[in-house]
């Protein structure tokens, strides 16, 4: 028994060394910096202090170009979407920023916020990038709420939004009651890596999604949404609950992907790319490419 409690003693405190380093759904610059030179294209990374905080994020195509900024979901980092940001048909008509997120990546990893909170963080971010064209928001699941916080607070820079399997409707965030156990308890300490802080604001995310229903009257650009009919995670009713609150949306587009779960931004790059690619053509000329607005 007793040499049992001294290994199990052990193994605990191995995991608890090992815990913080395990599954950070992260990669180290120069790592993504090479991957990209082999493929041709050259990416640059960049890190801006904002209020005491650090915000991480890449960049690839010409400057002089419109931009698609991409906002990732829990858990991950910039490099959700780098498959986009390499892709010659995307670069020929966009510059694209991918950013971490507060809490993840190397954007002070660990310490995640609320959404207003992020919001305040990568909204001088956006500030400095702006190139005097168009800049568009593509966010994934809970990047989806996210890229309405800063269109709401950014509504003279933000042209358009593509939500992709966005999570937004609070009433379909079902209540996890094993949740506060790893949040507001020693337990947390066990939660390896990146899920650390994606437990934190999952935990907050329910108060977010009601504290943001205001914000999406604020909209007054085209939204664009991608989902799975399959998804399970965020069901694809998140779509009409959006679609109620934006009064002030000029243009909304719906694509349903037919049997695709939530991770369609790596399972069903073609038909997202699709949609990026006419995002500008819609935006900028709205006779053309457009499909008309759904109430």
């Amino acid at each position: 028994m007793m040499r049992s409690v001294m290994v199990f003693l052990i193994l605990l405190i191995i995991w608890l060394v090992v815990a913080p380093g395990c599954m950070t759904f992260r990669k180290a610059d120069k790592e993504m910096i090479r991957r990209f030179q082999e493929n041709g294209v050259q990416l640059h990374t960049s890190t801006q202090r904002v209020e005491g905080r650090n915000i991480h994020y890449a960049a690839t195509g010409n400057d002089s170009l419109p931009t698609i900024i991409f906002i990732h979901g829990t858990p991950g980092s910039w490099d959700a979407f780098a498959g986009y940001m390499q892709d010659s048909l995307l670069l020929a008509h966009y510059r694209m920023i991918s950013i971490d997120r507060p809490g993840f990546g190397y954007s002070d990893f660990g310490k995640s916020e609320h959404l207003i909170r992020q919001s305040e963080l990568i909204s001088p971010v956006l500030e400095k990038l702006d190139n005097g064209r168009p800049m568009y928001l593509a966010g994934h699941s809970l990047g989806g709420p996210l890229i309405i916080q800063l269109a709401a607070d950014n509504p003279l820079l933000i042209q358009a939004l593509v939500m992709i399997s966005g999570s937004v409707d609070p009433a379909e965030e079902k209540p996890e009651k094993w949740r506060p156990w790893l949040f507001n308890t020693p337990l947390n300490l066990l939660v390896p890596g990146a899920f650390r802080p994606s437990n934190k604001e999952l935990w907050y995310l329910k108060k977010d999604l009601v504290q943001l229903q205001p914000e999406f009257a604020r909209i007054n650009c085209p939204v664009f949404f991608i989902h799975g009919a399959a998804d399970t995670w965020v069901p694809p009713g998140n779509i009409a609950y959006a679609k109620k609150l934006l009064v002030n949306a000029p243009q909304i587009d719906e694509l349903i992907i037919p049997g695709a779960n939530h991770f369609i931004p790596w399972t069903k790059f073609t038909q997202i790319r699709d949609v990026l690619l006419r995002v500008d053509a819609a935006t900028t000329h709205p006779g053309l490419n457009a499909q008309p607005v759904v109430q």
